[in-house]
């Protein structure tokens, strides 16, 4: 199995603002639950710490193989999304790791 997780800042000029951009990524990205073959899940959240360092959205999902994550990042749905998300994103980190499951 691969898990890939991408973390993201987002833009806006008050927290409302930011809010609003964290909530656009959280809900374009769970439009893909049960659209990719071989995702086996998909979870987003937004951070509610504040501090200084923590990025604003977390997207943690896993995938039957390396070959399935490949796929996910030519999907059309996910290109859609990614797209639709490019403008309210100022920073994106991303890992991908093998486990054992």
């Amino acid at each position: 199995m691969i898990k890939h997780i991408v973390m993201w800042n987002v833009r806006g000029e008050s927290p409302a603002k930011k809010a609003e951009a964290a909530n656009l990524v959280k809900s374009a990205f769970e439009d893909l639950n049960g659209k990719i073959s071989g995702m086996r899940k998909l979870e987003i959240g937004i951070d509610i710490s504040r501090i200084d360092y923590a990025c604003d959205v977390v997207l943690y999902s896993e995938f039957d193989s390396r070959e399935a994550l490949q796929a996910y990042a030519t999907h059309p749905e996910h290109l859609r999304v990614r797209d639709e998300v490019a403008g309210v994103r100022t920073d994106r980190y991303q890992v991908d790791y093998a486990t054992s499951e």
